[in-house]
């Protein structure tokens, strides 16, 4: 069915603007909060591989498309999010038949593994491999980021995966015909 990534897309973009909006209004503060795993972890559970990496590219799409570009060596660094989001998406899709992934705490436990993944991926790319020219003080201050944004996922995580699930609930989109499909 294909209603199922539109809708999956869509309530991952109201989380995304959500935040993006809590991030303007940390940005005095210094802080900023990365909830890259929860946007990738309801649709690696629980849709088809089709549907799931089309909603979860979607939305990489949009994080890079708001997103500064590394450069390394004069060369541009195009989509560092859609790369790490597919494979954080792949490797949770295949992980979730050994777990039970209708249950809400996996759900969340999931995201906080995908986050600090992908947080830990894209703090390299564009740290390391981009040339920081204060390394060391930059993984500090990332490493209070990563704190923070956990705490938020495992505040929110509860909620949003609810959402995702009344919302597709409402667009008639039946689970559990979408999630034993490959494709």
């Amino acid at each position: 069915m294909y209603r199922s990534w539109l809708i999956v897309f869509g309530t991952t973009l109201l989380l995304w603007t959500i935040v993006g909006q809590l991030n303007h209004y940390l940005a005095p503060c210094g802080a900023f909060l990365s909830v890259g795993g929860l946007l990738v972890t309801f649709a690696a559970l629980h849709l088809n591989l089709r549907n799931g990496l089309t909603a979860t590219i979607l939305i990489a799409l949009a994080v890079d498309a708001i997103e500064p570009v590394p450069q390394f060596d004069r060369h541009l660094f195009y989509g560092p999010h859609v790369l790490l989001f597919t494979i954080a998406h792949v490797i949770v899709f295949h992980l979730r038949t050994r777990f039970p992934g209708d249950e809400t705490l996996f759900g969340v436990v999931t995201a906080l593994l995908a986050n600090l993944g992908l947080f830990l991926g894209l703090s390299f790319i564009y740290i390391e491999i981009g040339g920081h020219p204060a390394a060391g003080a930059a993984w500090l201050r990332l490493f209070a980021d990563l704190g923070w944004s956990q705490l938020f996922i495992l505040c929110v995580a509860p909620w949003f995966l609810a959402l995702q699930q009344q919302a597709l609930m409402l667009g008639r989109v039946n689970l559990a015909e979408e999630s034993p499909r490959f494709f």
